[in-house]
């Protein structure tokens, strides 16, 4: 237990970018020096509080190489053979995931020393005046610490259930060993702490700063935002009555997860959300749009630059970002060979079906229009409204002649996701006559080396990708990374009111802002016609279509694992065989072929992760979660 609580108690950490607020989410510690040397010195005190920031996860590259939280879920797939470069999470989609197996972000250690310090900053800031640090910053200051330790507090729940939790304890360096060997705390018991803190700081906290320098620092909006997505988890199968987690209880016999079924946690859910969507508006945030020159919004441009445009130059969708990411990486990794890029980092054939066709529907429905065999005849455009996606070669082309058929009359979002064979691909501002090509998926073709740096299944991602990335020249724009969004709390909010409140019509006016936006038919209980699509009133038909939407609109952002963890549906989807098209294939016959190329195996202890071996050993009290120890 010592390596979860303690660590060298008198830090200072390097230099701090008084310029910008990019610093506070990389600082690491490097230097110890006594308690009295910090506080005295505005700073050191500073440095300080970047260091509580500094485990703030990175949602682009974190996500995907670190963290793993998109490659633990359905919608991106790595190179398998890139675990030979130390990517810790591929094994853990095999099944090869064990109490001793490692991980780099190491919750379990990392993020109480991040708690701690914040705890140090809390009992010891104060304020400076001949160092022009006041009250009133000190008391900001304070309430970014405790936001910062309920957001770790809310990562450790997510992560591994219920934790040892002792939220305002500092443990003296004279400890005893035994006063640390305390068992975890039921999971309800720590979100309602989360819950009132986040309620109490949000109050002290700004709703955004004027002072551009401090994008990234703590406000009202990332304390709600932090608590609406914990409170839906909180209401969602996995552990609201969850009849499984029955028996897992402390050592001396106290449930961890409530058992019993408790639909008022779908209510305080809902309201949730309806009061982070309520401020959010009022302080400002909006869906982000670009419009057309019909004047009609631009599905394409609005739901690409959404994820490339920052903040400061007017995208108000943004509520949680970080603002140093490792977005070189992630451009990297999802760029074609051919084009200099990594080549590797794909999305799953069932997140390519997931998408809906132009008219809306998905593509199982007998009225989509969509076409599985064969291939277009004509280039293809977005018929729906003028747009200026892909205007290197003609404004609104989303196929060429001669596409797959399976990629062609498809919505919006769908192009913005997914690079396929015979896409076409724009390799950015500098490259020459390589400006703009098809892309070549083929083995031996030009996209396709026969390596691990090649599409494995057919397909490379490209939301969140920088159409105007050079690998070849080494061009890659820096940018910010979302890991909170308005349009996420729309579909939450959505989510959380069918199931407390069946047949409130805000259900389908907050869900169809989201496809408004994507450029798709909306819905309506109502008949269906140019512009609606009708969907049955009862909560079953309405929770299919928010969950099919989720999948589509908040794909590849770190958020579709845990949907699948919380419904309970994660042992039925990450298990089994995984499609794409055939990496092998050199000919259109041999190459358009579902082909399973890769078997997942996601077992029952998988839905947490496991507290390790040696942790347990240390602390008699622990016990460990649930399942991984059968």
């Amino acid at each position: 237990m010592k390596n979860i609580y303690i660590r060298a108690i008198f830090l200072i950490l390097g230099l701090f970018l008084s310029s910008s607020c990019s610093d506070y989410l990389d600082k690491e510690s490097d230097t110890e020096l006594t308690l009295d040397g910090v506080f005295e010195s505005k700073t050191k005190t500073e440095n300080w509080l970047a260091g509580c920031y500094s485990r703030i996860p990175d949602p682009t590259w974190g996500y995907t190489r670190s963290l793993g939280w998109e490659i633990l879920g359905d919608d991106m797939t790595p190179s398998e053979r890139w675990r030979q470069y130390d990517w810790q999470v591929i094994p853990f989609i095999l099944g090869d995931w064990s109490v001793g197996s490692q991980w780099t972000p190491g919750y379990w250690n990392n993020l109480p020393q991040r708690i701690r310090e914040c705890n140090l900053l809390i009992k010891n800031i104060k304020p400076l005046p001949e160092q022009n640090l006041n009250a009133d910053e000190v008391r900001l200051m304070v309430a970014e610490c405790r936001f910062l330790k309920a957001y770790y507090y809310a990562l450790l729940i997510n992560t591994y259930g219920p934790i040892p939790f002792s939220p305002d304890e500092i443990t003296p360096v004279n400890y005893n060993l035994s006063d640390l060997q305390v068992g975890q705390t039921p999971y309800d018991d720590i979100v309602s702490w989360i819950n009132k803190e986040l309620k109490e700081v949000e109050l002290i906290l700004p709703a955004s700063y004027s002072d551009g320098r401090k994008f990234g620092r703590a406000t009202s909006i990332m304390c709600k935002a932090v608590r609406a997505r914990m409170l839906l988890f909180a209401a969602s199968p996995l552990v609201n009555g969850n009849s499984e987690y029955a028996n897992h209880m402390t050592k001396d016999g106290k449930a961890l997860f409530n058992g019993t079924y408790d639909a008022n946690k779908w209510k305080i859910a809902a309201e949730a959300s309806k009061d982070l969507i309520l401020s959010a508006e009022a302080a400002g945030h909006k869906l982000y749009t670009e419009m057309n020159a019909a004047g009609k919004i631009d599905p394409f441009l609005s739901c690409q630059n959404l994820h490339l445009i920052e903040a400061s130059k007017g995208n108000t969708e943004v509520l949680f970002a970080r603002p140093n990411v490792d977005s070189r990486e992630y451009d990297r990794h999802t760029a074609p060979s051919g084009s200099g890029g990594a080549g590797g980092y794909g999305v799953t054939q069932s997140l390519v079906d997931a998408f809906f066709t132009a008219n809306g529907l998905p593509i199982t429905d007998a009225n989509s229009g969509y076409i599985e065999n064969g291939f277009s005849v004509q280039d293809g455009y977005w018929t729906n409204g003028v747009t200026k996606f892909n205007e290197v070669k003609s404004p609104g082309l989303v196929t060429l002649a001669g596409t797959y058929n399976m990629y062609c009359n498809r919505e919006p979002r769908f192009y913005l996701a997914v690079n396929f064979d015979g896409a076409w691909y724009t390799d950015g501002d500098n490259a020459g006559k390589d400006k703009g090509r098809k892309l070549e998926f083929w083995n031996g073709k030009k996209d396709n080396n026969n390596t691990h740096d090649a599409p494995q299944n057919g397909y490379l991602a490209r939301k969140r990708t920088d159409p105007t990335r050079n690998p070849i020249n080494g061009y890659f724009a820096p940018r910010h990374g979302i890991l909170y969004r308005l349009g996420e709390a729309y579909l939450n909010y959505a989510e959380a009111l069918n199931e407390s409140d069946p047949g409130n019509p805000e259900v389908l006016i907050y869900l169809n802002k989201i496809r408004e936006r994507a450029g798709v038919r909306t819905y309506t209980t109502g008949g269906t016609d140019a512009q609606n699509i009708h969907v049955d009133s009862d909560p079953e038909s309405i929770r299919k279509v928010i969950r099919m939407e989720r999948r589509v609109e908040l794909c590849t952002e770190g958020i579709r694992y845990d949907d699948l963890r919380r419904w309970k549906l994660a042992e039925t989807v990450l298990t089994g065989p995984f499609y794409g098209m055939n990496f092998n294939g050199k000919t259109a016959a041999e190459f358009y072929k579902r082909t399973a190329y890769q078997n997942r195996v996601y077992r029952k202890p998988f839905y947490w992760f496991p507290i390790y071996l040696a942790e347990i050993e240390k602390n008699p009290n622990l016990v460990q979660a649930p399942f991984w120890d059968k």
